[in-house]
């Protein structure tokens, strides 16, 4: 070392913009090398500087799942609820604190098996609330069953010889059921991703937006996709961005197309605008509107 080059012990290194919206404290988290799901929480965290969001007014919920593990990774209020029930745990915090701004952030099974009745009614109803689904194809958590969103001839550990039931198409369904912004992106599109998400926050009414990730441990070590890094090759090379795509043509299949982009932005009232408006207009001045709850 020469006297002009400074101790590598002396140099500062740069603090990560996001490191203060995570529970750095809980890592090295429990996601096998090569998931996608900590590169959704990076987006996500971006999202939410770029954004501007007022954390003091937000709030995540998630459910069970390797997805569902995120909110005890971000240093916000968050909420690790029960199997299916995400949903209806930020339905009650919503219609509790409308200032608040909530997002629900779990997996395909989670969300669309045993909490698929929640999500298809919060999106008819339009409550305001932002979904980020993490579309690993698979019941990951609990050793790779074949799940909502898996394709045909799929292996799983619940189907050997190939999957042959059809899958959910999730932007067409949540699409077809109300949601007013639909988006799909995979953890390739890092910085698609990110702006999606800060656009979602911006917008009133339910919000969903799919991220499909890889499953190395599972989903591509059955079938033989090889490793994280191949996945992301292959997101790069089969991914399609087309904005504003039919939903009914953007499903899943095994080794084909990946259609990404945003597909629904639409604008219709959001539950809690209809609600008031209703109980105004049938009340009168009987009506007293609900106050946000204060912290004494």
């Amino acid at each position: 070392m020469t006297t002009t080059e400074t101790p590598l012990c002396m140099i500062e290194t740069p603090a990560n913009p996001v490191e203060g919206l995570l529970r750095t404290e809980r890592i090295p988290h429990i996601w096998c090398p090569g998931c996608g799901i900590g590169t959704t929480v990076n987006c996500f965290s971006r999202a939410l500087v770029d954004s501007k969001t007022d954390l003091n007014k937000l709030s995540i919920v998630s459910g069970i799942g390797c997805t569902g593990r995120v909110a005890g990774y971000v240093n916000l209020d968050s909420f690790h609820t029960t199997h299916g029930r995400a949903i209806p745990f930020a339905t009650g915090l919503k219609l509790a604190n409308p200032e608040m701004t909530v997002v629900v952030y779990s997996g395909d099974g989670d969300l669309f098996a045993i909490g698929g009745n929640h999500l298809i009614h919060a999106a008819r109803r339009n409550l305001d609330l932002k979904v980020i689904c993490v579309n690993n194809l698979t019941y990951a958590m609990t050793g790779g069953q074949t799940g909502p969103a898996t394709p045909l001839d799929v292996i799983t550990a619940t189907a050997p010889y190939g999957t042959y039931d059809p899958a959910f198409n999730l932007p067409y369904l949540v699409e077809a059921s109300g949601a007013v912004y639909v988006a799909r992106w995979t953890t390739f599109h890092v910085k698609q991703l990110a702006r999606s998400m800060a656009e979602m926050f911006a917008k009133k009414g339910f919000g969903f937006i799919e991220v499909v990730s890889p499953c190395p441990t599972l989903y591509q070590r059955r079938n033989k996709m090889g490793d994280g890094l191949d996945t992301m090759k292959f997101y790069k090379e089969m991914s399609k961005t087309k904005h504003g795509c039919p939903t009914s043509e953007v499903g899943l299949t095994k080794s084909g197309e990946i259609i990404v982009g945003k597909f629904v932005d639409r604008e219709r009232p959001d539950f809690s605008s209809m609600m008031k408006a209703y109980l105004e207009s049938h009340l009168g001045e009987d009506f007293v509107p609900l106050e946000a709850p204060g912290c004494n």
